[in-house]
């Protein structure tokens, strides 16, 4: 297969095959709790430089027309793919959110990327780093 074959294949997959998906898929994917309730999507997809694995997805939660939103950082480990609902689904309500690690779009954090603050992120949330 030439390259443009490989692209056009790979276009005809959609970036996703069974147990894989493209990160531009994911983000927009929506966020469910156990309930089923929506409480979000995914806004972005944070992936480890050096050992490739996805440490945690940015979820928007809340607000308006971008207006009051709120983004949540959660642990890749903490969301599970169901296939019925096509989205993600986390064991959390929107309470617990509220009180979560957050930050407005003004807010966003450049420190989040630091191993301290992915150490505190997951003691917060009690799962053992993925990265």
């Amino acid at each position: 297969m030439n390259r443009d074959q490989v692209r056009g294949r790979w276009q005809e997959l959609r970036g996703e095959t069974h147990d894989l998906i493209a990160a531009d898929k994911v983000e927009g994917t929506k966020v469910y709790n156990r309930a089923g309730e929506l409480l979000g999507t995914v806004d972005e997809v944070m992936i480890g430089k050096r050992s490739g694995k996805v440490a945690y997805a940015v979820m928007s939660f809340g607000g308006f027309l971008g207006i009051g939103e709120r983004y949540h950082p959660l642990p890749w480990n903490l969301l599970t793919y169901d296939e019925d609902k096509g989205g993600y689904v986390v064991d959390m309500g929107e309470d617990q959110l509220k009180g979560a690690p957050h930050f407005s779009r003004e807010e966003i954090d450049p420190r989040l990327g630091r191993r301290e603050e992915l150490d505190r992120l997951h003691t917060f949330y009690g799962v053992p780093p993925h990265i």
